[in-house]
């Protein structure tokens, strides 16, 4: 885990086109990674919205592929109003009541498994 790293996701404005800003990089649909020492005037009028995450935590090489291989992660699509979600929302349990069953039951699950 690296503490004194920091990364921004965005969400863009429909429309705009990060392929020639300097600072954004395209992630999916609307959402970009964005360079924290970019300019914030070229950046600010194309985006909805930013969420900065504090620390990073990385996987070596293959390993993620492994890992998603194995049915440890669920992959799913993301919304662009998923980045920006707040951080006192339930945003796991959002995403999952979108799915088909059963894997929308998973939604249920408490988040202090202490209270199951």
């Amino acid at each position: 885990m690296k503490r004194d790293a920091a990364l921004c996701l965005a969400t863009l404005r429909v429309g705009a086109d990060p392929h020639d800003v300097p600072g954004l990089r395209h992630v999916d649909g609307r959402v970009v990674m964005v360079d924290l020492d970019a300019d914030p005037d070229a950046i600010a009028p194309l985006v909805e919205g930013v969420r900065i995450f504090a620390g990073y935590s990385g996987w070596t090489i293959g390993q993620l592929e492994g890992e998603i291989e194995r049915d440890d992660w669920i992959v799913l699509s993301a919304l662009p109003s998923d980045v920006l979600v707040g951080p006192r929302s339930d945003l796991w349990g959002h995403v999952l009541r979108r799915q088909p069953l059963p894997l929308s039951l998973l939604a249920t699950h408490p988040i202090d498994i202490s209270r199951n």
